[in-house]
């Protein structure tokens, strides 16, 4: 097997890419090699995304331009990965027969019994798989800076617009001593950043061992420069976590907290299980706790039911909190999902005319917001060059930095804001 090609093709989410990393470490370990083109390849990962209609439509677009690869080459093994495989299953099998395995977010374990040919039958592996948050998986990481790593995985919140729990099924806590052991594993190979990754960090417990506990215990393993998480459900931060991540000198001053709605009329609709001003609250915690702290946020706009009233929350609310970025998008029914029965649909035209409205005003408030950076002198953690040739790194608050230096990947330097973009700092070497 030693040689042979492996061609991956990510959409979606940290996690999902996380888990694409693991595949390839799988594949690795049985001589299998990553290959920039599907005709090179000798198997075919689509790993997929299902939060989304659009990220769904993309990935049945580029797995329908298999077909005529896998005619040619019989010996060629097509994989469908991650949620879309969870959701769609057996339908996937009967409207593209070329397919040969669907694999599930919980059952990447499989793969490798999977190219040993073990499986000629059956090609579904869907089924709640408890032990994959304990298993010791591989990863062959595409970053030799900064890695990600689960610590939880699945999710209990059911929020109304979210696939989450029925493509990863409900929350399961990785064992701490596993994500310590990885990390000190990390930092000896010589990373300086981790970010660890949930559908709900916060909701992270192992034993005695809360989510600010293992921020501590993370904090104190020597080599690792910075620490990030995503994501943070709103309902569960709490002034025990905010109070770590001020006290932890590693845990970097930003966080991603997803409003999704300003109306509490639609948080509830939403299932999100707080109210707008419970969500105040806790913008004030923080920034009273970590006044520098960079807060960014998602918001859904033309949920079902959304008025023009409750819109106009969502704008207030941007207005009030001044998020450093957001990502933003227009309501998606998911199959399954509760909101997908919700009476109400806002039509598609309203949505898009909401969005603009939305991303226009941040836009403005983005560039306010960096606009304070400006000639201010910041750490930056160097993380390559981009298209241009030019080397970018990140601010402790996730912001980018463009420098016009040949500066080494890892290193951590300080460096002066002279200009400020939507998007990103321009920033000079301090001697």
């Amino acid at each position: 097997m030693k040689g042979r090609g492996v061609y991956i093709k990510t959409f979606g989410c940290q996690m999902n890419e996380h888990d694409t990393e693991r595949m390839l470490g799988i594949l690795s370990t049985r001589g299998f090699v990553e290959v920039e083109e599907p005709k090179k390849a000798d198997i075919i990962i689509f790993n997929t995304c299902a939060i989304r209609e659009k990220a769904e439509q993309k990935f049945l677009s580029s797995l329908g331009r298999l077909k005529h690869i896998k005619n040619k080459k019989s010996n060629l093994k097509i994989i469908v990965a991650g949620c879309s495989a969870q959701i769609q299953g057996i339908n996937l099998l009967k409207n593209m027969p070329f397919i040969d395995y669907v694999i599930g977010p919980d059952n990447i374990d499989k793969l490798e019994s999977i190219i040993e040919s073990k499986y000629e039958k059956p090609k579904l592996f869907l089924s709640e798989n408890p032990d994959i948050s304990i298993k010791e998986l591989p990863a062959l990481r595409r970053d030799s800076v900064k890695a990600w790593i689960n610590i939880i995985y699945g999710c209990n919140n059911y929020c109304a617009y979210c696939v989450v729990p029925y493509t990863r099924g409900r929350e399961r806590s990785r064992p701490a001593e596993s994500i310590i052991n990885e990390v000190k594993f990390l930092a000896q190979q010589g990373y300086k950043e981790i970010t660890l990754l949930g559908q709900n960090v916060n909701s992270y417990r192992d034993g005695d061992i809360d989510f600010p506990l293992l921020l501590e215990k993370l904090n104190n393993i020597e080599g690792i420069e910075r620490i990030r998480f995503v994501t943070s459900h709103p309902k569960d931060l709490s002034k025990k976590l905010v109070n770590t991540m001020k006290d932890c000198e590693k845990v970097c001053e930003h966080i991603h907290l997803p409003l999704q709605a300003g109306s509490n009329k639609i948080l509830k609709l939403m299932n999100r299980k707080y109210t707008y001003e419970e969500y105040i609250d806790k913008i004030f915690w923080l920034r009273e706790a970590i006044p520098n702290i960079s807060i960014t946020s998602d918001i859904i706009v033309g949920f079902p039911q959304e008025l023009d009233e409750d819109f106009e929350k969502n704008i207030l609310a941007l207005k009030e909190i001044q998020f450093d970025g957001i990502f933003a998008f227009k309501f998606s029914a998911r199959p399954g999902t509760v909101a997908s029965k919700l009476e109400g649909k806002i039509p598609e035209s309203v949505k898009s005319k909401r969005l603009t409205e939305v991303l226009n005003l941040q836009d403005e408030i983005t560039e306010r917001k960096n606009k304070i950076y400006e000639n201010a002198i910041h750490d930056v953690l160097i993380e390559d060059k981009n298209e241009e040739g030019v080397t970018i790194g990140r601010t402790r608050t996730n912001k980018i930095v463009k420098i016009n230096r040949d500066l080494l990947k890892g290193q951590t330097v300080k460096v002066k804001i002279v200009k400020s973009n939507r998007h990103s700092l321009e920033g000079e070497l301090i001697q």
